[in-house]
């Protein structure tokens, strides 16, 4: 060997010792059954987040064994990075009811939602785990959960267990977090409350108190839940009131500007969605159904054009009740229930040109309370459902605040067609983006 090779070998040996390793990149593709390449799908890698092209490529740098997939309208989950070269997705719709805080916890009231959801063509259900009065429904590590008296009242002991049971039948589940109004943190921190013009402690019309959405220790305990939430295995997080209160003459730690309130609000969500995506779960907010047509945030910080980007779904609760001053022709939301829902989910469509599987309506299942005070039966409801459909929007979600449901207004369905992921519809295993596990 001559001595100038020598020295070439010797020196690349030594640069090979300093110079990082060249990354290892890693190609895949996204598709959906039918073998289509799905754009705009987010693949979440550790720290890396890229969303699939036009064709459904993407690219990462070191992947990470397992990766995220989730693309709104399709099952969210986790696949391994060896099997990326193809990964299928499958199109699921939710059609969701409510069960509240103690209504999940009701043997006799879930059990009714259960066989409803086996007989109709619903298939998901939304929990309380943070609920109106600021009570946190299971088992919670976070100190200050315990400190300001939230868990004094665990409805649910083993809700880990239920969300195992209702994904072993195919429902998809959606974790409700109220976040801003919390009476218990009020009370026991009257420093982050909202008060009055006289420095006290505000009361809504519940006699409920809530806490101020510019605060950072309101923003971080609320991502903490959200984040046990995610953990115990729920395939959506959802915030409710997630704003600021609907009533004027408030004092907050900041001027109560627009700007200062859609900051805050469009800030939480943000910061949600950052550290939420990790876990495989979709992210979703329940704003008013005049946010549909105001172009300003309502005063209340919720603001259609720059909130859509901080969540995967958008959740207008359009009850007809609810619409107080109706819409442009059509001044009795009584007797136009399917157009209350239909025109409001458009006009949110025209204004921001999302995909339509962005939004999935609350739709009202109760009687009214505003007008004539009729029950919400089977014309009401199917026009309501009928009209989310029509739209094309990801499912629907049905209130009824003391959970009491019925199948009228809803088709009945066989078992196999409930779930959207039975075994014999699902691709080879190599392919298919299993659900997620925390």
């Amino acid at each position: 060997m001559s001595r100038c090779l020598t020295i070439f070998l010797v020196v690349l040996i030594c640069l090979s010792s300093v110079l990082p390793a060249a990354a290892e990149l890693l190609w895949g593709k996204i598709v959906d059954q039918d073998g289509r390449g799905l754009s705009g799908a987010l693949v979440v890698s550790g720290e890396q987040r890229v969303e699939s092209t036009a064709d459904g490529e993407f690219l990462l740098e070191d992947p990470a064994p397992t990766l995220i997939v989730k693309r709104p309208g399709y099952l969210a989950g986790r696949v391994e990075a060896a099997a990326a070269e193809r990964i299928v997705l499958q199109v699921f719709r939710p059609q969701a009811l409510y069960l509240s805080f103690y209504g999940a916890a009701h043997s006799g009231l879930r059990g009714r939602a259960l066989d409803l959801i086996e007989r109709t063509e619903l298939n998901a259900v939304v929990i309380d785990v943070k609920g109106d009065r600021g009570d946190i429904s299971y088992p919670s590590r976070i100190l200050h959960a315990q400190d300001i008296g939230a868990q004094e009242l665990v409805t649910l002991p083993n809700l880990a267990g239920l969300v195992d049971e209702l994904k072993s039948k195919g429902i998809y589940t959606i974790a409700r977090i109220v976040v801003f109004k919390d009476n218990l943190f009020a009370e026991a921190c009257p420093a982050d409350a909202v008060t009055d013009r006289a420095g006290r402690p505000w009361k809504d019309r519940e006699h409920l108190g809530w806490v101020d959405p510019h605060i950072p220790e309101v923003v971080a305990y609320n991502l903490q839940v959200a984040e046990e939430a995610a953990q115990l295995g729920f395939d959506e997080i959802q915030f409710d009131y997630i704003r600021f209160p609907d009533t004027s003459r408030l004092v907050f730690s900041r001027p109560n500007s627009f700007a200062n309130r859609v900051a805050a609000i469009n800030g939480f969500l943000r910061q949600a969605k950052q550290r939420l995506d990790r876990y495989g779960v979709y992210v979703s907010a329940d704003v008013f159904g005049y946010i549909c047509w105001n172009e300003n945030d309502t005063y209340i910080g919720q603001h259609l054009e720059t909130l859509l980007p901080h969540v995967d779904y958008l959740a207008p609760m359009l009850y007809p009740s609810g619409f107080s001053h109706g819409l442009p022709g059509y001044p009795s939301p009584m007797d136009a229930p399917y157009e209350m829902i239909y025109l409001s989910l458009m006009q949110a469509y025209q204004r921001t040109g999302v995909d339509p599987l962005r939004f999935r309506p609350w739709l009202q299942a109760f009687r009214d309370y505003a007008f004539d005070r009729r029950l919400f039966k089977e014309e009401e409801i199917s026009a309501q459902v009928r009209a989310a459909k029509d739209f094309g929007s990801n499912g629907y979600m049905l209130w009824n605040a003391s959970n009491r449901y019925s199948d009228a207004g809803l088709q009945v369905t066989e078992a196999s067609e409930l779930v959207g992921r039975t075994e014999e519809d699902a691709p080879p295993s190599n392919q298919v983006l299993l659900p997620s596990e925390s």
